[in-house]
């Protein structure tokens, strides 16, 4: 078969910490990580030829080099010697630029999603390890399940987590991760045992609230108070904690069961008048 149609899922930030500027102008970080039910869709043909082409249902996604699913693809090819194209087609749920790594995993998905079709047979480790070429979430959807990351976010531990129920929400804004890493206070001391975080046991009930983190919250919702408005409707609605996902702007509730976040969710949807996409969704592992 030649042509296929693969889930892209989105992530959450349920711990984000950042360490320290690296020399080459990343940062370390610190951060647990879970897939969560909220997908694109992505149809991949393989073609013959050479050539790549990307289209999607969202006129403001780039069709383009630029986009990150037709990087993915020339690096397959490049990197296989496989003397084919593709055509992509990339139906989009995932808020563009939200915080929930919608470009990464639509680059995972397409190595993933080509490795199959090509049957060239390269390891998870493998594609791993090129897709960090890409960009530091890229590994992360290759690996299909939560994760410690470290380093820029591409040394990954994989970890069990509970299947938690989130509610998201997405206030429509465009948050540039460059502006808000630029704009992040670094003097604070990172005091709290990190390492301890990737244990499951710990994210059971009301503990979830004190483990959420995300260090670049303050400097995001300093600038767009939305998101604390959010966090605080979330909390309202029965969250046992509240927090944005990476640079933001997506803010995302986690619920003690299936009902309380439909609840919640139908409450959202309605008295945010389709202002603000909502979404109901699971945790992947």
């Amino acid at each position: 078969m030649s042509r296929r149609i693969f889930p892209s899922p989105a992530k959450v930030n349920l711990i984000l910490r950042v360490i320290k500027k690296r020399e080459d102008g990343f940062h370390d970080i610190f951060s647990v990580m879970q897939p969560v039910s909220l997908f694109d869709h992505i149809s991949i043909e393989v073609k013959e030829g050479d050539s790549i082409s990307v289209s999607s249902d969202r006129t403001d996604l780039p069709a383009d080099s630029s986009n990150l699913a037709y990087r993915a693809a020339r690096l397959f090819f490049d990197l296989t010697g496989i003397k084919k194209g593709a055509a992509i087609h990339i139906q989009k749920n995932i808020p563009v630029g939200g915080g929930l790594g919608g470009g990464s995993s639509n680059a995972a998905t397409v190595l993933i999603g080509l490795n199959g079709l090509t049957g060239a047979g390269l390891s998870e480790k493998e594609l791993m390890d090129e897709s960090s070429k890409l960009g530091s979430d890229v590994p992360f959807f290759i690996l299909k399940g939560a994760a410690v990351a470290t380093g820029r976010g591409e040394v990954l531990k994989k970890i069990t987590l509970p299947r938690f129920n989130y509610v998201l929400v997405n206030p429509g804004l465009h948050v540039s991760t460059a502006w808000v890493y630029n704009n992040l206070d670094l003097t604070k001391k990172v005091e709290d045992n990190i390492l301890s975080y990737s244990e499951a046991g710990l994210w059971e009930g009301e503990r979830i609230k004190r483990l959420l983190v995300n260090d670049l919250e303050p400097v995001t919702a300093k600038r767009y108070p939305v998101i604390s408005e959010l966090k605080r409707e979330l909390d309202g609605l029965g969250a046992l904690g509240a927090l944005m996902s990476g640079s933001g702007p997506t803010v995302f509730g986690v619920f003690p069961d299936r009902d309380s976040a439909l609840s919640a969710f139908k409450s959202l949807k309605g008295s945010l008048d389709k202002r603000f996409p909502v979404f109901l969704a699971e945790g992947l592992g």
